[in-house]
């Protein structure tokens, strides 16, 4: 699987509330120029398969065309690329989501956020 012109993007649970909400949040500050993935997808499933680890469902992840970070370890590097991203050679994104109902409770809410503090990774894409 080929990466090329596909990076930088955010891999998010598309069937959680928080993360879709949270993805929508950084679309708006991308203003739709970072490429989402929903974990749940085909685009998703073959990159968790190909470049992420077993732990790849615990945590969002940002790849772009060195690293992967996930959780914790991915927001630095997030941040960073909301300021560069290019114009240029991006299209706008939408978001896909596909909630239900019992995602959407306070605990599910509370666990949810307490896993980006939690949770943190790192992968290198270069070999």
């Amino acid at each position: 699987m080929d990466l090329d012109g596909k990076l930088p993007l955010m891999i998010y649970d598309d069937k959680c509330y928080v993360c879709i909400q949270f993805a929508k949040m950084v679309n708006f500050f991308t203003r739709g120029r970072l490429r989402m993935i929903g974990h749940y997808t085909e685009f998703g499933k073959s990159i968790r398969e190909n470049y992420l680890d077993e732990n790849a469902l615990e945590m969002f992840w940002f790849m772009n065309k060195n690293m992967a970070y996930g959780g914790r370890a991915a927001i630095y590097p997030l941040i960073s690329s909301i300021f560069n991203l290019n114009d240029a050679n991006s299209k706008k994104m939408s978001i896909q989501e596909s909630c239900d109902i019992g995602c959407k409770d306070s605990l599910a809410v509370f666990f949810r956020s307490a896993s980006l503090i939690t949770h943190s990774k790192k992968i290198s894409l270069t070999k």
